[in-house]
């Protein structure tokens, strides 16, 4: 069955512990989402914090897909621009689909909603993120249409001796 995509969600605490919930599983499976395992929900609530508070100033948006039993299974969060220069593009982070439902093609539909939800934003023509090399993502995005764009080696150090390229990739909405 596939999720159902909510831009911009009413934040409730269902709605931040489901997230929350969601960064620690994908972190503990080894997602590359700005953490490494083993980690534990109070070390990334302060960086859900963080989003959280870009949200509530209107420089973030949300996107959440929840699968059929109404539990938080997929995010990413929509990064506005506010240098004037670079208004025309936004960041998308926080790229998540729940380890028990990868595989599906969630990521795919949650690749998709983004898009879509980039669209609605005034001005915006492209979207930018980042990955951690080494995990074949960028294989991923590329095949939901981003282009890699620029890399730099050995950027994300993951732990001594393991440094990895921060690969940025773009995609031209059309």
């Amino acid at each position: 069955m596939p999720l159902t995509f909510t831009l911009d969600p009413p934040l409730t605490p269902e709605l931040r512990d489901g997230v929350l919930d969601l960064w620690t599983d994908v972190s503990n499976a080894g997602g590359s989402v700005g953490f490494v395992p083993p980690v534990v929900r109070e070390e990334i609530r302060p960086e859900l914090v963080r989003h959280l508070v870009a949200m509530a100033e209107g420089r973030t948006r949300l996107l959440v897909g929840h699968d059929a039993e109404g539990r938080v299974a997929a995010t990413a969060f929509l990064a506005l621009n506010t240098h004037r220069l670079m208004i025309h593009w936004l960041w998308l982070s926080t790229v998540m689909v729940h380890p028990r439902h990868q595989g599906l093609g969630y990521g795919r539909d949650l690749m998709a909603a983004a898009a879509d939800a980039a669209r609605t934003c005034e001005g915006v023509e492209a979207i930018r993120l980042t990955c951690r090399g080494g995990l074949g993502l960028e294989r991923f995005y590329a095949s939901c249409g981003y282009k890699e764009v620029g890399r730099v080696p050995g950027a994300i150090r993951v732990a001594p001796g393991d440094d990895r390229d921060d690969i940025v990739m773009l995609l031209t909405l059309g």
